[in-house]
């Protein structure tokens, strides 16, 4: 079995943010992989108006998953659930999806479909660059504030500005209705609200519930090595 992490918004280096978790799973022999996504920035395009959006990304992490015939869980976290419903889509190696606080979005609705009618107080939005950002000041305290300051540190250098068109195009697939899904409720989440993950976690297969925040792979890494070890 391998794993595949797709990250969530705004950031890059999806290594980093799994190495925690990865780290424990790739000393019971699990190896992990987790795809540059193109609307971050990963791959060395600029971001912005008229760059890289989320047919980039579902391109990406698709030909990470069809790279191998080894069976693969998918852990999509966050706007990486928006991702994985396409880029997962009928390919027979991907067995199970591990959805942690993330969107998961049926057939033609975007990241914009789950938003309210004005921007997140964390977020900085350029609409003229056509990018946006988690703000600086507000990362630890929303989406990080259950780890380590070490964490919180660092993760100020592994945010990205990622190109608005993600928030606008809808997915055409939706991996989740024909593959085996656990959705994995944050409840201390203050980026997702958990009631907001409890109505996706209604389409899943199977729910968890842990009291941690946004990142539970770098917060309690063990609990979430358990549960991917589970599947």
């Amino acid at each position: 079995m391998r794993v595949v992490f797709v990250h969530g918004a705004c950031v890059k280096d999806g290594s980093w943010w799994w190495h925690r978790t990865g780290g424990l799973l790739a000393e019971q022999g699990v190896a992990s992989e987790a795809p540059a996504l193109p609307s971050c920035g990963e791959t060395g395009e600029s971001t912005g108006a008229d760059r890289p959006g989320l047919r980039e990304d579902v391109a990406a992490v698709r030909q990470l998953l069809r790279a191998s015939d080894e069976p693969t869980v998918v852990v999509a976290h966050s706007y990486g659930g928006i991702v994985t419903a396409e880029a997962a889509a009928d390919l027979d190696t991907v067995r199970h999806l591990l959805l942690v606080s993330s969107y998961l979005p049926e057939v033609g609705q975007s990241l914009s479909s789950f938003g309210a009618e004005e921007p997140a107080s964390f977020l900085e939005i350029d609409p003229e660059d056509g990018t946006f950002t988690v703000r600086p000041d507000a990362l630890a305290g929303t989406f990080l504030q259950d780890c380590d300051a070490e964490i919180q540190r660092e993760a100020i250098n592994k945010t990205a500005r990622q190109s608005l068109a993600v928030l606008e195009q809808p997915v055409q697939s939706a991996a989740w209705q024909h593959i085996a899904s656990t959705y994995l409720v944050c409840a201390e989440d203050r980026g997702i609200p958990a009631d907001l993950q409890r109505e996706f976690a209604g389409r899943a297969g199977s729910v968890v519930e842990l009291d941690a925040g946004h990142h539970p792979f770098l917060s309690q890494p063990s609990a979430v090595r358990d549960l991917i070890r589970g599947l």
